[in-house]
């Protein structure tokens, strides 16, 4: 599920540290107890989608696989975790050689997923297990918010290109995870160069306003921005009046200007009298972009206006609304002793406060009605029947701690949109409302 990328090699910190301390005292215990070895089961899943959603969306499994790689105690952070005094003697000398040599599979990134689907499963010893659970957390909940943010902007989008322009309104690191999410959820673009540079995706970006306000007229900036970059460019509109700009930009540029972009007013109305105003200036193939804080209902709301593209920022980068996905780590089934071969049993936390968990290593399938379209997510813990055997929604992906499952960025982009597509039309209704599967437990 990794990203290929040509060029050279990037340096890849130790993620280790990405971790809460609880976690390091767990293991600690567990060392001193005897039972740290003891395999284990983790799953990831949510037990409701944020309000009004009507599906989620896997998204950062290959960044996930790369942390897990990566997650490697090196002489730095041990001499941290032993001068603050965070763990004993015989846990630094664990961890000095902590290697996670289990199993994980789950949801192939790009799929759909439900509350209760397995989204992850990370099965070893309870030690190696235990300290994924911040990381792998934080990577999941955090792309998969934003991919569900870009999908539901990109069936709004019908088919009009979107461009991630997010970068200035995040953290500087979450801003390139960001792109890659939104790249996953159906955006073509960012404009993000170390989200070009790391996962190749394609980059984009000309000028701003200041471009416009350094040059003495709006003429003189236009002359230079198509003399350096060509006709085909995309010239800003809105600094002043934005009548008189295309008027400009047409006649700098001439009737093969690329594109013209908005970035205020009332998109809807401006619009429409910039492109009849194109029309009218022989610029018929000039492309109109809009940006200025959109999110899925403004792009909706421009549907019928001719818009060639959308730049979006703010609204993607935060999930519209849900900056998180709301996954848990939860141990679903453990060894009942510490004997290498002893059987796995189900456990599961019985809290109050809607918080309940299934215990049980669990299987996940997407069943389907008559005319081959989604009805229902089927979650199991015993034999998968077998109408459901071919429907099966897990992918290996890491196996004895190598990872088996590498695949380049597009693929887990194509993935969403056929997952998409095969969900019921009410699937694309941006409006409030229940998941468009309900989800079905099966039990031995």
């Amino acid at each position: 599920m990794n990203d290929a990328r040509t060029g050279p090699p990037l340096a890849v910190p130790s993620t280790a540290l990405f971790t809460d301390q609880y976690e390091l005292t767990m293991l600690q215990a567990a060392l001193n107890a005897g039972t740290a070895h003891r395999r284990s089961v983790f799953e990831v899943f949510t037990r409701r989608l944020p309000e009004g959603r009507r599906y989620g969306v896997v998204a950062g499994t290959g960044r996930v696989l790369d942390a897990v790689e990566n997650f490697r105690f090196e002489p730095a952070i041990l001499d941290f975790l032993r001068e603050q005094r965070i763990v004993d003697a015989p846990t630094l000398d664990w961890l000095a050689g902590y290697r996670f040599t289990g199993d994980i599979r789950g949801y192939p990134e790009g799929e759909v997923y439900f509350p209760g689907s397995p989204v992850l499963t990370v099965e070893g010893s309870f030690g190696e297990c235990v300290l994924l659970e911040t990381v792998i957390l934080s990577i999941l909940n955090h792309d998969s918010a934003v991919a569900a943010a870009a999908s539901r902007m990109a069936v709004a989008a019908a088919g009009r290109p979107l461009m991630e322009m997010g970068a200035r309104r995040t953290h500087e690191l979450g801003a390139v995870a960001a792109s890659r999410a939104a790249y996953v959820g159906g955006f073509s673009s960012t404009s993000d160069l170390a989200a070009g540079f790391r996962y190749g995706i394609p980059t984009v970006g000309t000028s701003a306003h200041a471009f416009t306000l350094l040059h003495d007229s709006e003429r003189e900036a236009f002359a230079a921005q198509v003399e350096s970059l060509g006709a085909g460019t995309t010239l800003l509109v809105d600094t002043y009046d934005v009548t008189e700009a295309v008027r400009l930009a047409v006649e700098v540029a001439g009737p093969k200007l690329g594109a013209v972009r908005i970035d205020s007013g009332d998109l809807l109305v401006v619009a429409h009298r910039v492109r009849r105003q194109l029309d009218e200036l022989g610029a018929h193939e000039a492309r109109i972009v809009v940006t200025s804080d959109l999110d899925e209902y403004a792009i909706a709301s421009l549907a019928a206006a001719p818009v060639d593209a959308y730049g979006v920022g703010t609204q993607l980068v935060t999930g519209s609304g849900h900056p998180t996905a709301s996954m848990v780590y939860k141990l679903v089934a453990r060894a009942a002793g510490n004997a290498p071969d002893a059987p796995l049993i189900p456990v599961a936390k019985k809290s109050l406060g809607g918080k309940l968990s299934i215990g049980g290593a669990k299987w996940a399938a997407r069943q389907l009605d008559e005319q081959g379209v989604a009805d229902a997510e089927v979650v199991g813990t015993g034999p998968v029947p077998d109408e459901l055997a071919g429907r099966l929604l897990a992918v290996e992906l890491m196996r004895d701690g190598t990872t088996v499952a590498r695949e380049r960025l597009d693929a887990a982009r194509d993935r969403h949109t056929a997952a998409r597509e095969a969900l019921p039309l009410s699937a694309s209704q941006l409006s409030r409302g229940e998941p468009v599967l309900s989800t079905r437990y099966i039990r031995p």
